[in-house]
């Protein structure tokens, strides 16, 4: 545990404490009375009332339009199944950045609705609460999904047969072994669409805000550190009371009924009904995530001209409008992404790892304590953690606000939570007595990991590599703060291009979000091939 431990507490405790701790720090002390004061604000009470609307609306919307497709993925075999999941899986690792511009392409001013029925959503709640959806639609048919796919079919026709109807039967077998499962997707949804800032800033407009938004706004544009401060402190408590409750949702999926391999509980539809099942969530996917993603590649091809590549090839000029913007070409930007994300995509495999393989010991609360707190990276504010890099990493030994090491320490604070949480059911699968019979035979610790447990979760150790270099690709949040102008990252250059006025520089910004789709969904695709059912919990 002391790499991980040393890792987070210098790249996430220490830079959150030290800004938090200059917005309560005064001449005079420290002047905590300030919470009460910031609080009892209308325009942040305000904040605080539609975070939390916004955030249970998304959660209820997003269960009722999801399970269904955790149902289909779980018990139905069909064609391009594991492509189709791939796809649904690729809004989740895009950077929200991109998530809004791809529905602002449909929803906004000369957008799809706006061209063909006068329609404009941009600047509505509608448009945050779908973009949500899209966002987190496969964090429940994967979560949900995943688990459902692993119980035992027979349990609830072995109720059939006693005489329960189909409904009672799902109710009274199926149901309880799916509320943790349930519970626990609901959880990070919830925790996903709390913390919500690209889409909310892109899609709501000045009338909408989310702490998140509220913390940028109040450190980066109006240098307000007491207010931040104290929503940080809001977002970093209830942050930390969801993941407490989905580490217990966690363990109790863990105690779920006895699972199955999933291939023998998957089978092709039956009846028009299945049939129609089956076909409803396939539209869905159409039009949730497959039409916004078609029009965000649409836009990035329809030129001044006529469609053909031509944003495309002004990517690669720093002039035409960029000039201002950019002190290279815009393209330059993949290149960058790119080298950042493997850095921190190996930053996050050695701390990940060694976090997951201390967790698998279950040495009491502490570990389990520990397990929680690798979280709260996806939870707490990233523009705190980037702003909070700015004004410590300052100093010798660890004076690195000009080095480039920074952009991928960000980055793999992100990761490191989804190579533990996908690597650790798979450790704790492996059998200890087969570490032990490399001992008893007389091999080293290392040498017993290196031949019993390596082996055994190879496969599981490239799919969390995939997801880290993933989420890494489109970390954004605290990367807007830190990363240099001369070496952007694509979802800064989106987000640089997006603020600026002019068909060009929107027309860049898709190409550039189409580029990181594009990047995104091959990376998804090689996962699926390489995944096995065991894979992690997500």
């Amino acid at each position: 545990m002391a790499v991980p431990v040393a890792f987070f507490a210098l790249f996430f405790a220490y830079p959150v404490t030290a800004i938090v701790g200059r917005g309560f720090r005064t001449d005079d002390g420290w002047r905590f009375g300030r919470i009460g004061e910031v609080l009892g604000r209308p325009d942040i009470l305000d904040v605080l009332w539609f975070t939390t609307w916004q955030a249970l609306a998304s959660t209820a919307l997003t269960l009722l339009i999801a399970l269904p497709g955790a149902y289909v993925f779980a018990r139905f075999a069909f064609p391009s199944k594991q492509v189709l999941r791939a796809v649904v899986t690729v809004p989740f690792v895009l950077p929200t950045v991109v998530v809004g511009t791809a529905f602002l392409a449909v929803l906004g001013r000369g957008g799809l609705l706006d061209e063909l029925w006068g329609v404009r959503l941009d600047t509505t709640v509608w448009a945050i609460l779908l973009a949500h959806v899209f966002f987190n639609y496969a964090v429940v048919v994967r979560t949900v999904g995943g688990l459902w796919s692993q119980l035992d079919p027979r349990q609830e026709e072995a109720a059939r047969v006693l005489g329960a109807g189909r409904f009672a039967a799902f109710r009274r077998v199926t149901l309880p072994a799916l509320v943790p499962a349930v519970a626990a997707a609901a959880l990070m949804v919830f925790l996903f669409t709390f913390t919500s800032f690209g889409v909310v800033q892109i899609l709501g407009g000045p009338a909408y805000s989310t702490l998140e938004v509220e913390v940028y706004r109040q450190t980066a544009q109006l240098l307000d550190l007491p207010t931040a401060a104290v929503l940080t402190l809001v977002q970093f408590t209830a942050v930390g009371a969801i993941l407490a409750v989905h580490a217990v949702t966690v363990r109790r999926r863990e105690r779920a009924l006895k699972l199955v391999d999933p291939a023998q509980t998957s089978r092709r539809p039956r009846g028009a009904g299945q049939w129609a099942l089956l076909g409803g969530v396939l539209l869905t996917a159409l039009l949730l995530i497959l039409l916004p993603l078609g029009v965000l590649v649409e836009r990035s091809l329809d030129g001044p001209g006529g469609y053909g590549f031509g944003y495309y090839r002004a990517l690669q000029s720093a002039g035409s409008g960029a000039t201002s913007t950019f002190l290279v070409p815009p393209l330059e930007a993949v290149g960058n992404s790119l080298r950042y994300a493997l850095v921190a995509t190996l930053i996050a495999l050695v701390v990940g790892g060694l976090a997951a393989a201390a967790l698998t010991r279950r040495a009491g609360r502490l570990v389990r304590g520990f397990d929680a707190l690798l979280m709260l990276p996806l939870g707490v504010s990233a523009v705190t953690v980037g702003f909070g890099f700015l004004i410590t990493l300052d100093k010798p030994p660890f004076d690195l606000r000009t080095s480039w090491i920074l952009v991928p320490l960000a980055q793999a604070l992100v990761g490191v939570p989804f190579v533990v949480r996908t690597m650790l059911p798979v450790l704790r699968a492996v059998d200890e007595r087969l570490r032990e019979a490399a001992a008893v035979l007389g091999a080293s610790p290392l040498r017993a990991w290196r031949e019993v447990d390596l082996p055994l979760v190879r496969r599981a150790v490239l799919v969390a590599a995939g997801f880290a270099f993933a989420v890494s690709l489109g970390e954004f949040g605290a990367t807007v703060f830190i990363a240099r102008p001369d070496t952007p990252t694509l979802p800064v250059a989106v987000a640089r291009l997006l603020g600026r006025s002019g068909e060009l520089n929107y027309g860049q910004a898709m190409a550039l979000s189409t580029i990181l789709m594009l990047v995104c969904a091959v990376s998804l695709l090689l996962l699926e091939r390489i995944r096995t059912d065991r894979s992690g919990e997500f």
